[in-house]
C-alpha cells in the first residue's frame, strides 16, 4: 500500500551539512505527522524532528537550532536539513509517517517507517 523511501545520508566531516529527504508513495489517503528518528547501536532511539501537516515542528534538544525540518504535501515529503554536524550526530535515520484512512465512519492509523540512512560525522 503506502511504503516511505529514504534518500540522502554519507559521510561529512564535523561543521559540514547534510539533507535527508523522504517520500512516501502508494494508495495515499492522508499522511498526517511526519518526523525523523535517528538510532545508535546500543543506545536507545532518540526522537531527531517531527513535523504536522500544517508545518508546526518540533524538535529534539541535541538537534535544536542546528537541524532544519520540512515538509511538501504535494509530493508527501520530508526533508530534515542538517548543518553544523557534529561526530554525536552520526546514527541511522529513520524517516516515519502516520498515514490516516477513512472506511466509512472508521479512522484507522497507520505508521510507516522508511528504511533508514547512514549519516556519518567523521574527520
Amino acid at each position: 500500500q503506502v511504503q516511505l523511501v529514504e534518500s540522502g545520508g554519507g559521510l561529512v566531516q564535523p561543521g559540514g551539512s547534510l539533507r535527508l529527504s523522504c517520500a512516501a508513495s502508494g494508495s495515499i489517503f492522508s499522511i498526517n505527522d511526519m518526523g525523523w528518528y535517528r538510532q545508535v547501536p546500543g543506545k536507545q532511539r532518540e526522537l531527531v524532528a517531527a513535523i504536522t501537516r500544517t508545518g508546526s515542528a518540533n524538535y529534539g534538544d541535541s538537534v535544536k537550532g542546528r537541524f532544519t525540518i520540512s515538509r511538501d504535501n504535494a509530493t508527501n515529503t520530508v526533508t530534515l536539513q542538517m548543518n553544523s554536524l557534529k561526530p554525536a550526530d552520526t546514527a541511522v535515520y529513520l524517516c516515519t509517517a502516520v498515514h490516516v484512512q477513512v472506511v466509512a465512519a472508521s479512522i484507522r492509523r497507520y505508521e510507516l517507517w522508511g528504511q533508514g540512512a547512514q549519516v556519518t560525522v567523521s574527520s
